[in-house]
């Protein structure tokens, strides 16, 4: 895994030290994604400078190094990412007249622009990328993005300069481009934890969308298209559906799943994986060891703090498999040690919690392996969220009740404090048990009165009116508002999991996962997004993915066939850590430090009212708020590194 950066001057007006200077500042910004070297290629004449910092996976020898010039001289390659199929595709390369000096998919894909062309080229690749690729004939720049969104890539126009990087912190080394605090950005972040879709924090810095491909040329306006689409492929499955047997769609994506797995274990540096001991993970672990003829390395994190720790359930699991496996029970002392880390390693707001054990999971396996696969992916394709079938059951109720009583049915659940419905919980059996049952059904009664897809936004929101929080903010309306969805993907569960993977999966997981996981110089790969099989996803019927309350039914019948239900079959645990309780205790003082009253309304960002009320009922325990008030809290921290 690497880091690209770099900068076309349109008019060329940089002195060539100047250019090349500029280019391998941005790329020493990213030397954490790329400590194994790194260089710099520059026309000043045609004003393109592209930078380049390598972790070296595949063909460690200076054949690998980047940028990397066609043996032609037309194309020049800045590249982060692994192209699974680059062996499959070489031999038509070389039967074209391509020579290659080495072995890497780099190379293959450099060579293969030449010969097919460069959309050509990005449609024939099994793989996660983000790349620069410049035209020296036609003094075109290239920027592509893989389908899914598993590699980052940041761009902005400053002047008459085009700026773009893996992350932000490469923009930032230009002195030229001066960045301004986007308020209506920051007025999505407080709805979901994440700056979402194409945006960026900063005023005109935007994210490539996945599956798309950004040209630029000096004199003309940037343009974008999509190379493929979840739109395209949801239609097509659709209209398509799988017509086999429950069984005969578990063997298919078996084939599948074996072939995307056993592709991402190519490397010539020590791989692993990931083991949380839930679903996605234990079937990639159970591919993974099919397809070695020894342990493969498997490493998992545990918590003391209850209903926090998977670890005895992966241990289980490794130990069925036969892997080599592992574990680390980490101290809270440890786990906080991380926050004052994390704005400078997401590089953007950012707040999803899980984000502490992502990481501390990545740090321990990076002494071990520069390589991991991870189970990312599986809920959103197969129907894994809870919240899924929690917005069916409300969908159901709302068909049957009159809007009016829905209204008065609200107020009623409302009129109960949260701490009274949690104690009431306790008496249920313990399988029915919800973790804090009385903020869920308060949530849950906020949404009695809308729609079911005011629900479903509802339940992936931190805060609820952001526009209300934000001084000089107005929240973007995006796909989650857009009412030709229903349209588009008719089945009520389906549709969630299809505004999931254009959304929540590429900014939040797939975010998560890769900054963590280049804190520490390692590459995870996820081979449940193999563009393959997701649109082999998008065929099966709903019936297949989710059906009595139990998601991923097709891709639990996949892993019976490796580990024993009675080692799978448990509630679904989150990856998360106890931030209520930190909140009261040992952040308590850092919280209020960033949370002050007198600090807020000084830096005119949030109005301090609703925060400070949620605060103070946080720590008296009246209600558990952590999530929105993490959500401000990683803002004021990320602004405190970067915009001080």
């Amino acid at each position: 895994m690497c880091g690209v950066a770099g900068l076309f001057d349109y008019r060329a007006r940089r002195a060539p030290e100047v250019l090349a200077a500029r280019a391998r500042a941005m790329a020493d910004a990213l030397k954490h994604r790329g400590p194994d070297d790194g260089d710099v290629w520059a026309d000043a004449a045609a004003g393109i400078a592209l930078g380049h910092r390598r972790l070296s996976i595949i063909d460690l020898s200076p054949a690998g190094a980047q940028p990397m010039v066609s043996s032609c001289g037309r194309f020049v390659l800045s590249y982060n990412g692994e192209a699974y199929n680059a062996d499959a595709l070489k031999p038509e390369l070389e039967a074209a007249g391509r020579k290659f000096r080495g072995h890497c998919d780099t190379e293959v894909i450099v060579e293969g622009a030449a010969v097919w062309g460069v959309e050509a080229t990005i449609k024939r690749l099994i793989a996660m990328f983000a790349l620069a690729l410049w035209d020296r004939q036609e003094r075109t720049l290239y920027l592509v993005r893989d389908r899914l969104g598993i590699k980052p890539l940041y761009w902005v126009e400053t002047g008459d300069t085009l700026l773009f990087g893996s992350e932000l912190k490469a923009l930032r080394t230009v002195k030229e481009w001066n960045p301004s605090l986007d308020r209506d950005a920051v007025a999505a972040f407080l709805r979901f934890a994440y700056v979402p879709g194409t945006r960026g924090i900063y005023r005109g810095v935007r994210q490539l969308a996945p599956g798309t491909m950004l040209v630029a040329r000096a004199g003309q306006p940037v343009e974008t298209r999509e190379f493929w689409s979840l739109d395209e492929a949801a239609r097509k499955g659709q209209a398509d559906r799988f017509a086999g047997s429950e069984d005969e769609a578990a063997q298919i994506l078996d084939a599948l799943l074996t072939d995307a797995v056993k592709r991402r274990m190519v490397a010539d540096v020590p791989l692993g994986a990931f083991l949380s001991g839930g679903i996605d993970s234990s079937t990639v672990l159970a591919l993974m060891q099919k397809s070695s003829n020894r342990p493969v390395r498997s490493f998992s994190i545990g918590f003391h703090e209850k209903g926090f720790d998977e670890a005895p359930h992966a241990a289980r699991i490794a130990k069925h498999l036969g892997t080599d496996h592992t574990e680390l029970y980490v101290q809270p002392g440890h786990a906080l040690e991380v926050i004052p880390r994390l704005p400078e390693m997401y590089d953007e707001p950012f707040a999803d919690a899980s984000q502490i054990p992502t990481f501390l999971v990545a740090e321990m396996t990076r002494r071990h392996v520069t390589v991991a696969l991870s189970g990312d992916g599986g809920d959103e394709l197969f129907a894994g969220y809870t919240r899924y079938f929690r917005s069916e059951s409300v969908r159901r109720v709302l068909d049957t009740v009159p809007r009016g009583a829905r209204g008065m049915a609200a107020a009623a659940v409302k009129s109960v404090a949260p701490g009274t419905w949690s104690a009431l919980g306790g008496w249920l059996p313990s399988q029915w048990q919800v973790n804090q049952l009385g903020d869920r059904v308060h949530k849950l009664a906020g949404a009695l009165a809308g729609t079911p897809a005011d629900f479903y936004r509802l339940m992936v929101s931190y805060w609820d009116n952001p526009d209300a929080i934000v001084c000089g903010g107005a929240e973007p309306k995006g796909l989650l508002w857009d009412a030709r969805v229903a349209g588009r993907v008719p089945d009520p569960v389906e549709r969630m999991q299809y505004l999931d993977t254009l959304t929540y999966l590429p900014d939040d997981i797939l975010t998560k996962v890769d900054r963590a996981s280049m804190a520490v110089s390692l590459e995870a790969r996820v081979p449940l997004l193999d563009h393959r099989v997701v649109e082999f996803s998008w065929r099966l019927k709903p019936a297949l993915k989710a059906s009595g309350g139990t998601g991923k039914r097709v891709l639990r019948r996949v892993l019976d066939r490796y580990v024993p239900k009675a080692l799978i079959d448990r509630p679904k645990m989150g990856f998360g850590v106890p931030i209520d309780s930190w909140l009261r205790g040992p952040l308590k003082d850092w919280a209020e430090n960033l949370l002050g009253e007198r600090r807020l309304a000084t830096e005119g960002v949030f109005d301090p009212a609703p925060i400070r009320a949620k605060w103070r009922e946080h720590l008296s325990g009246e209600r558990n708020w952590q999530y929105p008030l993490w959500a401000v809290l990683m803002f004021q921290a990320w602004k405190e590194r970067w915009l001080p």
